[in-house]
């Protein structure tokens, strides 16, 4: 599914600075939604794109190689800066300045130019100059210590909630948002995106929770932790896990007729029962495999669903109706979203290595 592109940032250009964890999955999603984007990397970076680590988040955009601390190469990377509508970066804050490529140096050469900067703990503040990972991000949000288990540690929730979805979604937002605002204004400007600040934006809900009362600080003690019998995974008699997730009166219902329960004995908020809710749940999914108890609950409401590997995820009959994955350069790629009914998202063009000089060409008047 390669694109003649014509998704709905058509004609967009952004220059994108190599970089790790937000910052390509950023520019793979704007790249899918149909902007053309030419990321400058380190010499011998190109070669690395098309690796089988490399070959999902560097999708549809070339690479060109520069080194930034040679003045003829930082003055190559301005010039391909001027030509465009905004800029990714993920270096740690000050590092862009001190190369002489700041937001003053390229608002200088472009003053429409959108400058998108992705950090941890953000561009000022006491830890912005100190060393993180998605981790210590969400540590300091209260995301990560309202995860997991009670009587253990908090684990590690992948890279999803503070790279991804505190980092990448929101710096994709402020840019998009920045855009709109320059087509209007004439004006560019700085979008400073700290995973610390998304990932507490993302935990909106359980702020508001807690403060009315209707979240404790403990973990596996409320509504969506894993606190309630009918919010969490359990175990099937093949060492697999079903997720069960009815939360309203009429999913529960159905959840229970499901499994053959009496709703007379089992009333969804009697807090009192729940101990004895999780044993008899425990002691029902154990009873079955898996892959039996998806094909019992396929098609019911009772929000129940199998827990997939990645291996797996693909194979699913929804994914598969969906064209939610699909192979790609012989790899199997989460394919575009979101979609749209008149400018389609898809992968652009193969990602490969771009010549300095031909990657300006492209974008002259």
């Amino acid at each position: 599914m390669t694109a003649p592109h014509g998704g709905p940032l058509a004609g967009i250009r952004i220059v994108e600075f190599d970089a790790i964890g937000p910052v390509p999955l950023a520019g793979m999603i704007l790249s899918d939604l149909g902007a053309e984007i030419i990321r400058i990397g380190r010499p011998g970076s190109a070669a690395r794109v098309n690796s089988s680590g490399n070959a999902i988040l560097m999708r549809g955009r070339k690479t060109t190689e520069l080194d930034l601390k040679d003045k003829a190469q930082r003055d190559q990377a301005m010039e391909l800066i001027a030509g465009a509508d905004a800029m990714l970066e993920g270096q740690r804050p000050g590092v862009m300045e001190r190369l002489g490529l700041g937001p003053e140096d390229c608002l200088a050469h472009n003053p429409k130019l959108v400058y998108g900067r992705m950090t941890g703990w953000g561009q000022d503040g006491p830890l912005s100059q100190t060393a993180g990972h998605d981790i210590d991000y969400i540590a300091i949000t209260g995301a990560l210590g309202s995860m997991g288990r009670k009587d253990a540690p908090p684990p590690p929730p992948l890279n999803l909630v503070g790279d991804y979805g505190g980092g990448t979604m929101f710096l994709i937002m402020g840019v998009l948002a920045a855009i709109l605002s320059a087509k209007q204004t004439g004006k560019g400007q700085v979008v400073d995106a700290a995973m610390t600040d998304g990932a507490s934006i993302l935990m909106s809900m359980f702020y508001a929770f807690h403060g009315i009362g209707m979240w404790q600080a403990e973990r596996e003690a409320n509504l969506l932790d894993g606190g309630t019998p009918f919010y969490r995974c359990y175990e099937t008699s093949d060492g697999l896990y079903m997720a069960v997730g009815c939360l309203e009166p009429q999913f529960f219902a159905a959840f229970l007729d499901k499994l053959d329960l009496d709703p007379e004995e089992f009333p969804q908020q009697d807090r009192g029962i729940w101990p004895k809710m999780v044993e008899t749940f425990e002691t029902k999914f154990a009873s079955r495999t898996r892959d039996e108890w998806a094909a019992h609950f396929d098609g019911s409401d009772a929000c129940v669903a199998p827990v997939l590997s990645i291996a797996e995820a693909p194979e699913h009959p929804h994914n598969a109706a969906r064209q939610t994955f699909g192979e790609h350069g012989g790899v199997t790629h989460p394919m575009p979203a979101p979609r749209f009914s008149e400018t389609p998202s898809a992968i652009g063009e193969d990602s490969g290595a771009i010549g300095i000089d031909d990657a300006i060409a492209r974008w002259s008047p």
